[in-house]
């Protein structure tokens, strides 16, 4: 007669011969069973270093004032659109340049202006220009390298009486035309 060792062989060989189960961590299956909610943990971790590190910039901390804020700037786009503005500018990658014109009411615009490029999500990339333009309404001035983005354009005076704003994706759009009573899509 066989005994039972003799007729089925163990896996463990040391725990066929002394007779004691292997103990839990020989076993493949709680490692396996661990390694779901290890994998988790893993990815919880990887998350909060990613939210500590690269912080949001799209809400900013006085977002009240900006909310307040917004019918004056409700009130220089009806004075631009009031003095009939309409501009154009495009950006000339190879020669690094932003150049335009604008006109009121189909007359060339000689004052001072500001130009803000706003990036759509870093804020750090946004660039503001001093422009004056020739009596013909034409400017040209020196600009870094844009990114691929969408930008929203802003132009107003330097007195910050009127404003007119607009979006423009670079480099699918060379070009872009700005009028004060453009709505801005999201």
């Amino acid at each position: 007669m066989q005994t039972m060792s003799q007729v089925s062989p163990s896996v463990n060989g040391a725990a066929a011969r002394t007779g004691k189960p292997a103990p839990w961590y020989r076993h493949r299956w709680p490692w396996l069973l661990m390694l779901g909610p290890g994998l988790v943990v893993l990815a919880g971790v990887h998350t909060m270093w990613l939210a500590f590190t690269y912080q949001d910039a799209l809400v900013s901390g006085d977002y009240y004032k900006q909310g307040k804020a917004i019918n004056q700037d409700l009130r220089r786009t009806d004075a631009a659109a009031a003095l009939k503005l309409d501009a154009a500018l495009r950006y000339e990658p190879a020669t690094g340049t932003l150049a335009g014109h604008i006109n009121s009411a189909g007359r060339p615009y000689a004052a001072p202006l500001v130009i803000t490029l706003s990036h759509s999500t870093l804020p750090e990339k946004d660039v503001t220009l001093m422009v004056q333009p020739d009596q013909a309404g034409q400017f040209r001035i020196a600009l870094p390298m844009l990114d691929m983005a969408r930008w929203t354009v802003s132009i107003e005076n330097a007195e910050r009486d009127w404003r007119m704003a607009g979006r423009w994706m670079w480099p699918q759009e060379t070009s872009v035309r700005i009028v004060p009573d453009q709505v801005l899509p999201d």
